[in-house]
């Protein structure tokens, strides 16, 4: 087997091929004067099973995930993770005209003949659907949850931002003795969220929000405020995707944000817990 990482899942793809006592395929990525993308597998894949794990946070990883899908034509079998799909939150249409954009994402992908998919938390499971191929979503919200109790916590109280993300809280702290709760938020805009004032017995205690992605960082911001107000002791958050855009780390430091914890399904600073023994797990099935 040929673990293959592209230019945005490197160290996830590297845990991976750790996880399976092999060693990376080692793959070139370069970019040219005129700004287009390059990439080369330094390894034959000729009848190899391969697997690209490639997160399509931007544009550009698409389309290196699509040049990799490419150059991988002669293996006898292609497997593709995606930790983290780029525009999977328009799951369906809203106005007249507009483009399903999950449903895009996954035809562009699976034009090439695919073995199987693995998604890793999508935004909506019914966008699994979209894809002609076998796909299967992981879960990775066990992993944070096993991280929040080694961190030795004052009696550690998971919180949902919302009913969204309720049985995902709920899944996380089933089997490990962890209390949660959930508030009542209401979308006003893009990144403006009004919270419910809801009481809870928090005083003295660490707190943990949990979300499955955080993008501004406007909810995370207007739910520490009524922890703060409830005599929270220290309050962190939590999720699978950071992706953490314009200036969503600074907005969490300044509303009182202990730390921000998230997986490497998008690989930054803060992604300290990793995804790969599930796809691990996922791969040796």
């Amino acid at each position: 087997m040929k673990i293959i990482g592209g230019p945005s899942s490197q160290a996830l793809a590297c845990r991976v091929a750790a996880g399976l006592n092999i060693k990376p395929t080692i793959t070139d990525f370069i970019r040219f004067p005129d700004n287009e993308q390059y990439v080369q597998i330094k390894e034959e894949v000729t009848g190899e099973d391969v697997v690209l794990i490639q997160s399509t946070t931007t544009d550009s990883d698409l389309v290196a995930l699509l040049q990799l899908l490419d150059a991988c034509e002669s293996a006898k079998k292609i497997t593709v993770v995606i930790p983290y799909m780029g525009y999977a939150r328009q799951d369906k249409k809203f106005k007249d005209g507009e483009a399903i954009s999950a449903r895009a994402m996954a035809r562009t992908v699976t034009a090439h003949n695919l073995e199987k998919i693995y998604t890793i938390n999508l935004h909506e499971k019914s966008i699994l659907n979209y894809f002609p191929h076998p796909a299967q979503d992981l879960d990775a919200s066990k992993l944070i949850a096993e991280y929040v109790v080694d961190l030795g916590l004052e009696r550690p109280l998971l919180i949902a931002p919302d009913k969204g993300v309720r049985d995902m809280i709920e899944n996380m702290a089933a089997g490990l003795s962890l209390d949660w709760d959930v508030f009542d938020k209401t979308r006003l805009a893009g990144d403006q969220v009004v919270m419910a004032d809801k009481k809870m017995d928090i005083a003295g205690r660490d707190v943990i929000i949990v979300d499955d992605m955080i993008a501004t960082g406007g909810t995370m911001a207007e739910a520490v405020s009524i922890l703060d107000k409830n005599g929270a002791h220290d309050v962190y958050v939590a999720c699978i995707h950071p992706v953490l855009t314009r200036n969503a780390v600074l907005r969490l430091s300044n509303a009182g944000v202990k730390d921000i914890m998230a997986t490497d399904t998008i690989e930054k600073v803060q992604s300290r817990i990793s995804t790969a023994p599930i796809i691990v797990e996922a791969l040796k099935k």
